[in-house]
């Protein structure tokens, strides 16, 4: 089973592919895959479509997992979403994993036209509908296994009840642990940021410049305020307590350290986000992910 194969497991999360041609993005996969990685995880929001995105990445691998974190359920209809995680779940077996959510307002209104109304109730009506879409072609019995992005405890209840579990994001082991209680038994993917050697100084300008984006959107704001976070911690680019929180400082030989707690806390499989020089979600960490290959293959 894809969800087992990861669980106590170490993969990545990143953006970096999109700021890439898509043969330079096909070429960086396959040679993620050749390091070890067991997962790769990649968003969608103003870059590639997830779908075809996760189709060029399979094509690319061999034995890596390819996890949308997230598609946005505005994106496509539950129909088209379901029969496209068919197909890419028969083609590329247990390989496939499909991470949903309901993304941000500034991102389904400004940028896709829709109206963010009552979300929550948006993902229990789309995950109820690719339960019931139709498929009249040979892979129409395939099953992908999904999980939602999910933050309150509001949308880990939906991730429980109707999904295969979560994907959390821009969380802290406390966090980790509250979705635990919720999620009993479910599957549990965390995303953690971290940097990687450099000074204080530069992990601090890394850090600012990772969350500069993400301390405007309220989904952001609402969980860090049940975590004990307040309105001096949502300055542009976070306060220096924040960034302390959410993004991880190691060394080399000390990266699954910041994997670790998440596990304690309850974590089923762990995505590092590493931010490379500049900080920003889509800076190039290649240099890094090679670097720390050695030790997360050690750790598994």
């Amino acid at each position: 089973m894809l969800l087992e194969s990861l669980r106590g497991r170490i993969g990545l999360w990143t953006m970096t592919l999109d700021a890439m041609a898509p043969h330079e993005a096909a070429e960086t996969v396959a040679e993620l895959d050749e390091l070890g990685y067991p997962a790769l995880w990649f968003p969608e929001a103003w870059g590639r479509e997830a779908f075809s995105a996760a189709g060029l990445y399979l094509a690319a691998s061999r034995s890596m997992v390819l996890a949308t974190g997230i598609a946005s359920i505005w994106g496509r209809d539950a129909v088209a979403a379901a029969n496209a995680a068919r197909t890419l779940g028969a083609a590329y077996p247990e390989r496939f994993l499909l991470g949903l959510g309901v993304s941000h307002r500034p991102l389904v209104e400004r940028l896709r036209g829709h109206e963010y109304a009552s979300p929550r109730a948006a993902m229990e009506a789309y995950l109820e509908a690719l339960d019931a879409a139709p498929m009249v072609a040979f892979e129409k019995d395939v099953r992908a296994p999904r999980v939602i992005a999910a933050l309150g405890p509001g949308m880990l209840g939906v991730a429980a009840r109707l999904a295969d579990g979560a994907h959390t994001y821009l969380v802290n082991p406390e966090h980790t642990a509250r979705a635990r209680e919720i999620l009993a038994t479910s599957f549990l993917g965390v995303e953690q940021a971290v940097v990687v050697g450099a000074s204080r100084e530069e992990f601090l300008e890394r850090a600012h410049s990772y969350l500069e984006f993400y301390t405007g959107l309220e989904n952001y704001r609402a969980n860090w305020t049940r975590l004990g976070f307040a309105e001096a911690d949502y300055v542009r680019g976070g306060s220096t307590r924040l960034c302390d929180a959410m993004v991880a400082h190691v060394r080399d030989e000390d990266v699954t350290a910041a994997a670790a707690e998440h596990f304690s806390a309850g974590a089923d499989h762990v995505c590092l986000q590493v931010l490379g020089p500049g900080g920003g979600r889509e800076s190039d960490s290649r240099a890094d992910w090679r670097r720390l290959a050695p030790a997360l293959r050690a750790a598994h």
